[in-house]
């Protein structure tokens, strides 16, 4: 016959022992009211929104390099009888055989099928004004 233990006295029958200090909750009268922790999870939909904000950054810069790649490559392949200088506007048009050619002339000034103006920066990279 087994020997019976109060309520209040914490016994483990499987191994044998008194076990209640290794317990991971109180288990005496006496002991701090225990209550369940509340899990604050708002912090994960931080860290979703910044990483979210991040990934939107990313996708707005990539698609304004590919822009400016096009563009930039566009001029390139373009006609053009002049040394462009930097910072200067030059306009972009489209001729009647479908090729295109950059000009000093401004779109008010003649009719032309216009594209765009652009500058060249010092990188060499060509910038839509």
């Amino acid at each position: 016959m087994t020997k019976h233990y109060p309520d209040n006295i914490v016994y483990n029958a499987d191994k044998g022992t008194f076990d209640a200090s290794s317990k991971a909750y109180p288990t005496t009268v006496g002991s701090q009211k225990f209550e369940p922790v509340c899990i604050d999870k708002s912090d994960s939909i931080k860290a979703d929104q910044y990483f979210e904000s991040k990934l939107q950054e990313i996708r707005n810069e990539y698609k304004t390099l590919v822009d400016e790649y096009k563009w930039t490559r566009i001029i390139y392949n373009s006609t053009y009888s002049f040394q462009p200088i930097l910072g200067e506007p030059y306009h972009l048009y489209e001729n009647k055989h479908q090729s295109m050619f950059l000009s000093l002339i401004a779109p008010e000034q003649w009719e032309q099928k216009y594209i765009g103006t652009f500058k060249l920066l010092n990188n060499g990279k060509w910038q839509k004004i």
